[in-house]
């Protein structure tokens, strides 16, 4: 990084772009050879949409998933073609937009089929450039879906529409992260079920999908053509459970500098609420970045720490907006001196993984709660 490079305000967060290519290489080594769509939602689970995509892309990704239609178009105007998969069923207002920028749909309901059709027409996509659709089965995470009674009828009407192509038939899990649960084995069932509804009425199914990162670690027997992998791919595990069954590199590191210095008195309380006041005199530092930078403000009284000096401190009193406090003892400690919230400094580590302990949530959450107002630097090829 050059000095013109360098964040105006002390804080930001480095994204090892190599870290990702090396995950979806991890992980494909695991899941043999079936496709792997690379999911980028979320701006990248936090990470950069764009950049993220194409290091997944350099590490064998064969399609990219989103949430949103906004978010595809992202990625197609970046120059990205690669095949690019909105994972939920658009809105009408949403899909001139996905066929003009060439994305696969999603679909669970004849009205989603209806305004697919219009749209492919509107666009005059026909039999020789259909648009290509997932048809979403609910087995049991009854968040959406079409129902494994109505997906023969519903692949029957896009059969019949010149302008669309049936690319897959496709479900998700709702306990996969949980290995001992059998919740993931009856919805495997029920998918299997509709496939085989499919098979006896004479509709070919050119692609079947159901694993998530933890389905494909975890269940093996749920990897069928293509896996969908999201949390894996930014280097964290899906759930403690399933901790280290894949090699797997942090990507995003969450780093500040100190912005000032004070020695406080013992008994002395901190920060709003005046809920911290130490035992002994200490020096306290304070850091320029807070809970509207995505460092939840409970962290603080959950016993969340920092690296300084290559040494764990504890967060002193509430965290507020753009600043947080840290107890650093007697160790000496300067304005400038590097501040790790995430990542790793002199052999220490903190991670996603602890703050979600700490803070009683999941990895996602963390990694995209990280705020937009934290720039991204990025490094392409490992440390």
């Amino acid at each position: 990084m050059t000095t013109a490079d360098r964040p105006l305000r002390p804080v930001w967060a480095d994204v090892d772009l190599g870290a990702v290519t090396a995950n979806v290489e991890s992980l494909r080594s695991v899941i043999g050879p079936v496709q792997f769509c690379a999911v980028v939602k979320a701006d990248g689970y936090g990470h950069g949409a764009v950049r993220v995509a194409q290091a997944a892309l350099r590490g064998g990704a064969d399609l990219l998933g989103v949430a949103l239609v906004d978010e595809g178009a992202e990625l197609r105007a970046a120059g990205i073609s690669a095949p690019i998969l909105v994972l939920s069923q658009a809105s009408p207002d949403e899909l001139d937009e996905l066929v003009a920028r060439d994305l696969d749909a999603t679909v669970y309901t004849e009205a989603g089929v209806a305004g697919l059709v219009a749209a492919a027409e509107r666009a005059r996509r026909g039999p020789q450039e259909p648009v290509p659709v997932h048809l979403k089965v609910d087995t049991g995470m009854n968040r959406v879906g079409a129902q494994p009674l109505d997906v023969v009828s519903l692949a029957r009407l896009m059969d019949g529409a010149p302008g669309l192509r049936l690319a897959s038939v496709f479900t998700h899990f709702a306990v996969a992260d949980e290995p001992n649960n059998a919740f993931t084995a009856e919805q495997t069932r029920r998918y299997r079920a509709v496939l085989a509804d499919l098979q006896v009425a004479g509709i070919a199914v050119p692609l079947r999908h159901a694993a998530n990162t933890a389905g494909a670690i975890a269940h093996p027997d749920t990897r069928f053509d293509l896996v969908r992998c999201g949390i894996g791919m930014y280097g964290l595990d899906p759930s403690p459970a399933l901790a280290n069954r894949v090699v797997l590199q942090p990507v995003m590191s969450l780093k500040s500098r100190v912005s000032h210095v004070k020695r406080v008195a013992a008994g002395e309380g901190i920060s709003y609420g005046l809920t911290y006041a130490p035992d002994r005199e200490t020096t306290i530092a304070t850091v320029p970045l807070g809970y509207a930078d995505g460092v939840a403000r409970r962290l603080s009284s959950t016993g969340g720490q920092v690296l300084v000096g290559g040494r764990r401190c504890p967060i002193a009193g509430n965290i507020t907006m753009d600043q947080l406090l840290v107890d650093c003892g007697d160790h000496p400690v300067a304005v400038g001196d590097a501040v790790v919230l995430l990542g790793d400094q002199g052999g220490e580590y903190i991670g996603a993984a602890e703050w979600a302990e700490r803070l009683g949530t999941i990895g996602y959450e963390i990694m995209c709660g990280i705020s937009p107002r934290v720039p991204r630097r990025y490094r392409e090829n490992g440390p």
